[in-house]
């Protein structure tokens, strides 16, 4: 495939056409009623138009393309609005700026110190499968976001050739976080000359903004991460980090210099123990011992802890000049900050694992998921941690550990002893539902050796029940004295609410509102127990869509709808110090750190809203009212959960599912059964949130975002209109529905509705002017029937219908779907009518490798079109073997090796070319959408 196309300046004209044609069909729609829908017309006249040869396949694919690159475009000129690349100052001027706000907010240079001794903010880098496009594809969306003059190159697709592996993953946050390490840089350096010129000679070490990083270290769903490889990251993180700080030197130092010296023998020791890492096949018990031995015996000169240098860098600021103090100083403070890694690192696991490690080790038995089993089995993982058991480990224990928790803290406990000893973990808990499990965590990690200020162990509320119930889950904790003994110890309440689930099962509005209302929970558990003077760090896992909880239009309304001034200060006036952080995930999110400029501009939007005055707020009326809150926010839940339970929904999730999107990360989207047939998807839960909101944005209508908001607003139209118009934190929420309501349009999503209705396809079989036309009409229609995707999805249809219309009668004003993106859906409508009917041409036969006509048809509808083609290319070859230069000892016969090529070049090929444009349609949809997911 070429990477470059012929210019077509026709192009701009054509789509333009269908745009028109979009509208008239609209116009037409409004004015008759029983017309069809506008989409499903459309779609129609398309498909009409591929079947009698009007338009080529090759003109629709250049408009799709055209139409894609314009989304495209687009979407890198909303990426430069979202960072305030438009503004009147530069990012470095925004970073030289709050800089001056942060020090002239001081009395004195101690005051100065103290804020800055621990980190505000920190960025966290995650890599959720949203890598939904092709790496190019995504540095010249960024080039463009820096510089819309950059040219958008004319590529044949915009897909990726295959899924991302874990190295591509690492790779690409890596390139990340070094830019916005770069853009730190720049920020610290700026706060040395602002205290320097107020308060001449002061030492700072400033850390206000951190990086951290959990690709490679989240384990969570995924087998392709073994302990090894966790390892031997961490190791990559710790030389890329003394390589950093090796480059920021050699200009200020002499390489005799002890500091340098120093760090040269540092990064030669974590190369050496770097190589010697397991890595694929080396994993035998010989490559892991050697490892070992590397490990051990070059730890001294690999350094254990970032303080070891101290000494060096105390001698070599007293001997350079004052013009090489600055950057010596901001090399100093970034490295210190972030220990030996380029980032901290976050591990994760499910609760599950918790609860099936201390039942292999403890007998514990009894469910801690279960209200009656809880008061048991907190007494004893209690009395677990009132024995203090401590064990040994070595890499000898790991290989033969089956447990994936008990696992994954050795690999912790390695870390900290071999490679990091000073800088914290964070351990993520992913569906904490208990107590239990805090305190579960805690005895594992003494367990291995672990200290308590080397573990930041954080529950994570996503559930509706866990967001619901956090105050009970964490007041379950408390009563232990351990594990309050432990948060002293540590200094910190590390707690973490998720986006995705809690936002797909109750709707994002109504997440949000219990989120809030939990942090305020916190608050509220700290002061009963007076324990004020702990940090409390807030961690934010969403996404980069607004299905996963991110706020659409700017970065610093993002940061201000995760953390409400209102609430953040409670948090201050009750002298409680918070730390911020806030989740990057996958391609879509590194594309904010995608060039310098963008990563300084992500840095300065950060660093403004650790800034942010609380001491004088606007009144919101969202707040004088909390009955309206609770009942509104409430109804969104209701709706939502209702709709989750309906059978239609998971059929509409399901008919397609994630063959409409490519494969976007290394974890499945869905849970599959063995042998050719996807598993019939019967509840939302069988698929994972990232395909499940991916696939809502795909059939044009982000359920859940919108549905339940329509009932809600309808119940309290006074107060959906006060708080409409003068409340700051309702409007960051509808924000969220003003997107979703411009890319959702319920006719297209009725025009899925109908292509998988048998009647429709009867009903174009009655008006078909062939018979053989009217057999594969007639034929489709009965293989839908088989399917019976019809009993449940026309009610659940009208369902999404009746709420939607509620909120347009009360919000007249909301945003609707563009043309373009209309056009969109109806070519895709038609291509997937075309693949359709294509596949009632293939031929009958024989049932092969428990593979039947009925069953790849079925594969077929449900747009599995690649691993149906495989099938039927073996089933249908192109030829017979290769027999030219075999003797047979007789006369050679009459050979034809012709084999199947009329059905390959008039069914299997088109199907293939018809299915990789429908993707490409997804791609130019994901475009107009802004994100994946």
């Amino acid at each position: 495939m070429p990477d470059s196309l012929p210019d077509r300046p026709d192009l701009q004209s054509e789509t333009q056409a269908l745009c028109e044609r979009m509208r008239g069909f609209e116009e037409a729609a409004a004015g008759r009623r029983g017309l069809s829908d506008p989409v499903q017309a459309m779609g129609a006249d398309i498909a009409n138009s591929l079947r009698h040869g009007q338009m080529p396949i090759d003109a629709l694919e250049a408009t799709v393309r055209h139409l894609r690159d314009a989304e495209l475009r687009t979407r890198a000129m909303r990426l430069r609005d979202y960072l305030g690349l438009n503004t009147a100052l530069s990012p470095e001027e925004r970073l030289e700026a709050a800089a001056g706000r942060l020090v002239a907010a001081h009395r004195t240079p101690l005051a100065l110190a103290d804020t800055l001794s621990r980190p505000a903010f920190s960025a966290v880098f995650t890599a959720h499968p949203t890598f939904a496009l092709s790496d190019r594809v995504y540095r010249a969306m960024e080039a463009i976001a820096d510089d819309p003059t950059h040219p958008l190159p004319e590529w044949p697709t915009h897909r990726r050739n295959r899924p991302p592996t874990l190295d591509d993953e690492l790779s690409l946050s890596l390139a990340a976080i070094q830019r916005g390490r770069d853009a730190l840089d720049l920020y610290n350096t700026a706060i040395f000359r602002e205290a320097g010129r107020r308060w001449p000679g002061t030492i700072l070490a400033p850390s206000p903004i951190t990086m951290a990083t959990w690709v490679g270290f989240d384990t969570d769903g995924r087998s392709d991460i073994m302990w090894w490889d966790t390892l031997r990251i961490r190791l990559t993180l710790k030389r890329l980090h003394l390589e950093r700080l090796q480059q920021q030197i050699q200009p200020l130092l002499s390489s005799e210099s002890p500091l340098a010296v120093q760090v040269a023998a540092a990064i030669d020791a974590v190369r050496v123990q770097e190589d010697a890492a397991p890595h694929h096949d080396k994993t035998d018990p010989q490559n892991i011992a050697a490892f070992a031995s590397t490990l051990v015996s070059r730890r001294d000169d690999a350094l254990t802890d970032a303080a070891m240098l101290l000494p060096a860098f105390e001698t070599a600021i007293a001997t350079v000049d004052h013009a090489a103090r600055t950057p010596l100083l901001a090399a100093r403070a970034a490295f210190l900050a972030h220990g030996l890694g380029l980032a901290h690192i976050h591990t994760r696991l499910n609760a599950t694992q918790i609860y099936n490690a201390a039942r292999q080790r403890l007998g514990i038995e009894d469910d801690p998921a279960i209200p009656a089993h809880r008061r048991v089995v907190l007494s004893q993982i209690n009395d677990a941690l009132d024995e203090g058991v401590t064990l040994d480990v070595d890499f000898g224990a790991m290989l033969i550990e089956q447990s994936s928790a008990a696992r994954l803290m050795m690999t912790m406990a390695q870390i900290l002893k071999h490679i990091d000893a000073s800088t914290p973990i964070r351990f993520l808990v992913a569906e904490t539902e208990s107590g239990f499990t805090l305190l579960a965590t805690l005895w594992l990690a003494r367990l291995f050796g672990i200290r308590d200020q080397q573990i930041e162990i954080s529950p994570l509320f996503e559930t509706q029940s866990a967001l619901e119930h956090g105050e009970t889950i964490l007041e379950e904790a408390f009563r232990s004295s351990h594990w309050r003994d432990y948060l002293r110890a540590n200094g910190k309440l590390c707690l973490q609410f998720g986006y995705s689930d809690s936002g797909r099962y109750i709707g994002q509005l109504a997440a949000t509102n219990l989120v809030e209302r939990l942090r305020l929970k916190a608050l509220a558990l700290l002061r009963k127990h007076r324990m004020e003077e702990l940090e409390v760090v807030f961690f934010d896992t969403h996404g980069e869509s607004i299905g996963r909880g991110s706020h659409p239009f700017s970065l610093a309304a993002r940061l201000e709808y995760f953390s409400p001034p209102q609430t953040a200060a409670q948090f201050l006036d009750a002298g409680v110090r918070v730390r911020e952080e806030s989740a990057f995930q996958g391609a879509d999110g590194y594309a904010l750190f995608g060039t310098r400029r963008l990563a300084e501009a992500t840095i300065a939007t950060i660093a403004e809203h650790t800034l942010r005055d609380l001491s004088k707020l606007s009144a919101d009326p969202i707040y004088d009212d909390p009955d309206f809150s609770a009942d509104f926010f409430s109804t969104i839940a209701l709706s939502m959960s209702s709709l989750v339970a309906d059978p239609g929904y998971a059929a509409l999730l399901g008919a397609f599912g994630p063959a409409l999107i490519d494969k976007s990360g290394s974890r499945p989207s869905a849970r599959q059964t063995e042998g050719a047939l996807v598993a019939r998807i019967t509840h939302p839960r069988q698929l994972r949130a990232i395909p499940n909101n991916a696939i809502l944005q795909q059939l044009g209508y982000w359920a859940n975002v919108l549905h339940g908001l329509g009932e809600a607003a309808s119940r309290h139209t006074d107060g959906f209109e006060i708080n409409l118009a003068s409340s700051r934190r309702f409007n960051l929420a509808l924000d969220f529905a003003r997107q979703a309501l411009a890319h959702s349009d319920l006719d297209a999503l009725r025009a899925t509705v109908q292509l998988l209705d048998p009647g429709t396809w009867l009903d174009r079989a009655a008006n078909a002017t062939t018979d053989e036309a009217r057999r594969r009409f007639m034929q489709l229609s009965k293989s839908l029937e088989g399917l019976a995707f019809w009993t449940r999805l026309p009610a659940m249809s009208r369902r999404l219908q009746a709420d939607h219309l509620r909120l347009r009668m009360v919000w007249p004003e909301a945003p609707h779907m563009r043309a373009e993106e209309r056009v969109l859906h109806a070519i895709r409508t038609a291509l997937i009518e075309r693949i359709w009917l294509l596949a009632m041409r293939v031929p009958y036969f024989s049932p092969r490798d428990n593979i039947s006509r009925e069953t790849m048809t079925a594969m077929i509808l449900r747009l599995d079109v690649e691993v149906a083609i495989e099938h039927l290319k073996r089933i249908f070859p192109l030829s017979g073997a290769d027999i030219a230069e075999v003797d047979f000892h007789e006369p050679v016969g009459q050979r034809d090796n012709q084999g199947f090529r009329r059905e390959h070049d008039e069914i299997f090929e088109p199907m293939l070319r018809l299915f990789a444009l429908l993707r490409e349609v997804g791609i130019a949809i994901t475009h107009a959408n802004g994100s994946f997911g």
